[in-house]
């Protein structure tokens, strides 16, 4: 076959393609009406995770697995869009990591509304003003992100999703040369991600807080004695150059991002649960709580200890598993660590990302 023979033939396998997608489209409307009559969400994570589980591994082609889930990423919000848009909340201005990160998750078909804090995401979600939010959770480099940590202490918000992001940071600036910036801005979190590089680069140059890295960017935008340190999607959006790409000091730097809502999700193929606990102060007692899972096979995670708020001295202690909730290996191991932590929550049982 030559060029134009195999031109032809994707010509047809597209048509084809398209056919199916239409196909895949009324059954997605049809779905939706009975979602509707039912009161249930449109949004199902178990459903699609197990969707683009079964055919990333079942591909048996030449596409990469990432292609494929990019794809039918993009298949799903367009088909639940169609049963019913939902709202997703986001830490803004626009293309911050977290938007990107929401639209990682959720595909273009979502309607998205950008909050000015971690906490007014948490608070859009917990008034029903949007359905869904997205906020970060830790970084490969910098650890933990508190505010999200503390907000989840009190909230009756659910984690039900969770993304990753590879992040890069670049230096953007109107300015043509590095002498010529006065003053550095962005994200604390991106701050502390190039502390090394700025020191090294900018050493006698302030640095400055904001809310987000785009908001470093729009800022950066009118000023050509500021850089601001943001995503090269950032730079795009509000016209400020690259002065100096991938100034992140950890080459392989990346974010997990939580995805909260007020409905509990599903068991699907590949689960984790997070909770939450406080526990006595006496010896052993960390030992007495994580020893259910050991002995029943639970892989633990992550372990992060913060501050209580509410009491000098005192801590709470964030878990990660892999597991739902709602399996009997998992609810066995809860219902017997409950008597022995002063407090439990559980925040949520969510696919894996």
């Amino acid at each position: 076959m030559n060029l134009d023979d195999w031109r032809s033939r994707i010509n047809d396998l597209d048509n084809q393609i398209l056919h199916l997608l239409n196909q895949r489209a009324e059954a997605a409307l049809q779905i939706g009406d009975l979602k509707r009559r039912q009161d249930l969400p449109s949004y199902a994570p178990d459903r699609e995770a197990e969707i683009v589980s079964r055919l990333s591994v079942a591909s048996g082609g030449p596409l990469p697995a990432a292609s494929i889930r990019a794809i039918w990423r993009e298949i799903l919000s367009g088909c639940r869009a169609l049963e019913r848009p939902i709202s997703v909340a986001f830490l803004g201005p626009r293309a911050t990591f977290t938007h990107q990160a929401a639209l990682q998750h959720f595909g273009s078909g979502a309607a998205y509304a950008p909050s000015r804090s971690v906490a007014d995401v948490f608070e859009d979600v917990e008034h029903a003003r949007v359905e869904y939010g997205v906020v970060p959770v830790e970084n490969s480099t910098e650890g933990a992100v508190n505010i999200t940590l503390d907000r989840l202490v009190d909230s009756d918000a659910l984690i039900c999703g969770e993304a990753y992001l590879n992040v890069s940071q670049h230096l953007l600036s109107q300015a043509r040369e590095l002498s010529e910036i006065k003053l550095v801005v962005s994200h604390p979190q991106a701050l502390a991600q190039c502390r090394s590089w700025l020191a090294q680069n900018l050493p006698d140059v302030p640095t400055q807080d904001v809310t987000s890295t785009a908001a470093a960017a729009e800022q950066a935008a009118g000023d050509v004695t500021l850089a601001a340190i943001a995503s090269e999607l950032a730079g795009e959006l509000y016209g400020v150059r690259v002065l100096r790409p991938r100034i992140e000091d950890n080459p392989h730097n990346a974010t997990r991002f939580l995805v909260i809502g007020r409905r509990a999700v599903g068991p699907s193929t590949r689960d984790k649960t997070s909770i939450l606990f406080a526990m006595r102060n006496e010896p052993g007692v960390l030992y007495r709580i994580l020893e259910p899972f050991a002995r029943r096979g639970i892989n633990l995670i992550k372990l992060e200890t913060r501050p209580a708020k509410s009491r000098p001295w005192e801590f709470v202690t964030f878990l990660d598993f892999e597991g739902h909730r709602d399996t009997p290996t998992v609810a066995a191991a809860l219902n017997e660590i409950e008597g022995r932590t002063l407090f439990l929550k559980v925040l949520g049982s969510y696919p894996a990302a």
